[in-house]
């Protein structure tokens, strides 16, 4: 019997068509498409069509943060091969090629930049061959995504005074491209004017996993018609609290999409966390030096501030006016544990999602789920409703969708109890 897909690195011979570990060549693609989160305009605050026409926006800069384990994914998501280097689709490109090819219009290989980690920069350069190496940064360790960010902003400030910058997690998923570039172009437009600039995604259910955007009063800005004021940050409310959140109309999801001018990032990062900026800058004036550079990371990279954007900056900077909104009309998904990601995946009707290959699944009187038949072994199921079940060669997980939030929990427990091998 064939092995499945197993975890390590793709491009093994052994892998299945229909796994979610990709291998640098080419997948057959399944004709099925996913649904993600459909948004719709709510209350009085309906979007205008923001007619751009080439695709191209000069001077704007893409920066795809690859960072995060994603260990609401465990067992399917490790370490070493996070869930953005994943096919969690079936449709033959990863979480990371798919966020390469819906930016790549805008800005060229020329203006796209990646950040990771040490332990991921070869499958990077694998799944994403177009990528100039000077624009794979590099960070020594997680430092959340300010520091990934704003290295990034240094550097291409330094490179580009006049650049506007956009940060787009590599390991989200989108539905309606057209709709998404829009939101970019008028996003880089408000930008223009020296705002932070966020994208807010109109709530499709009163999810409890996602933080909120209060929507602020409009700008009046004639390159941006939908722009609006951010009034506040909001964390990941109870469930209480995002249904009366939708009941407004006022309120979007923050899917942690930024725009704006290099240079005005950073000065906002000098005012709100001087120590972090002048490390950052430090870093970013050796940066084209690799001796000077690997000696400066060395230095201050391990001193430098955990924490992320949305804390470092985004929240100050709304309470002082400073940052804006573009609502749109795209789905979005972070696909940010085994519940969302079932929502993603084609099904028979009362049937569980299944990840790999189907012929693996037997089911009788099952309702809803994922299963996910990694290790190449028949997985049975009989009368059990909305499990999650995840079978890899070296690791089996059972839940509920309802606890799949949880799942970090136990990646925790594993590496207290020893396992730190299988994480």
């Amino acid at each position: 019997m064939g092995s499945g897909f197993a975890t390590p690195v793709p491009g093994s011979p052994q892998l299945r068509a229909k796994s979610p570990f990709l291998s640098p060549h080419s997948i057959p693609s399944l004709t099925t498409t996913p649904t993600v989160h459909f948004s719709s305009p709510l209350g009085d605050n309906a979007v205008t069509p923001f007619q751009f026409g080439v695709r191209d926006i000069p001077g704007f800069y893409v920066v795809i943060p690859a960072g995060g384990a994603g260990t609401r994914l465990w067992p399917l998501s490790r370490e070493e091969h996070p869930k953005f280097l994943l096919d969690l689709t079936l449709k033959g490109r990863s979480l990371i090629q798919a966020t390469w090819d819906r930016l790549l219009p805008l800005s060229s290989p020329l203006r796209t930049t990646v950040v990771a980690g040490p332990g991921h920069v070869k499958s990077i350069r694998e799944q994403l061959p177009d990528l100039l190496p000077h624009n794979l940064i590099c960070e020594p360790g997680p430092k959340d995504s300010m520091a990934a960010i704003g290295l990034a902003a240094a550097v291409l400030a330094k490179r580009d005074p006049n650049a506007v910058i956009g940060s787009f997690a590599a390991d989200h998923m989108i539905s309606g491209d057209d709709a998404f570039l829009s939101a970019v172009a008028e996003a880089v437009e408000v930008a223009k004017k020296d705002y932070l600039v966020t994208i807010g995604i109109a709530p499709s259910h009163p999810s409890t996993g996602f933080g909120y955007i209060r929507l602020g009063n409009k700008l009046g800005i004639k390159e941006a018609p939908n722009a609006r004021l951010v009034s506040s940050f909001k964390e990941k409310p109870d469930a209480r609290t995002a249904a009366a959140y939708i009941g407004t109309g006022n309120y979007r999801w923050n899917a942690g999409m930024f725009v704006t001018k290099a240079t005005v990032l950073m000065d906002l990062l000098k005012d709100y966390k001087p120590d972090l900026h002048d490390g950052l800058q430090k870093i970013a004036a050796v940066w084209d030096d690799e001796a000077l550079r690997q000696a400066a990371l060395n230095d201050i990279w391990p001193g430098l501030e955990k924490i992320p954007i949305d804390n470092a900056v985004a929240e100050p900077a709304a309470a002082e006016g400073k940052v804006a909104v573009v609502p749109a009309t795209f789905g979005w998904d972070d696909v940010g544990d085994f519940s969302s990601l079932a929502d993603l995946l084609p099904a028979e009707s009362n049937q569980p999602r299944v990840l790999g290959d189907s012929c693996l699944v037997l089911t009788e009187q099952v309702a809803g789920g994922i299963v996910v038949p990694g290790s190449g072994r028949l997985i049975a199921c009989l009368g059990v409703d909305d499990l999650v079940i995840v079978d890899m060669p070296d690791t089996l997980l059972v839940t509920t969708r309802a606890r799949s939030q949880e799942v970090k929990r136990l990646v925790k427990k594993a590496r207290d109890a020893g396992w730190k091998q299988l994480l």
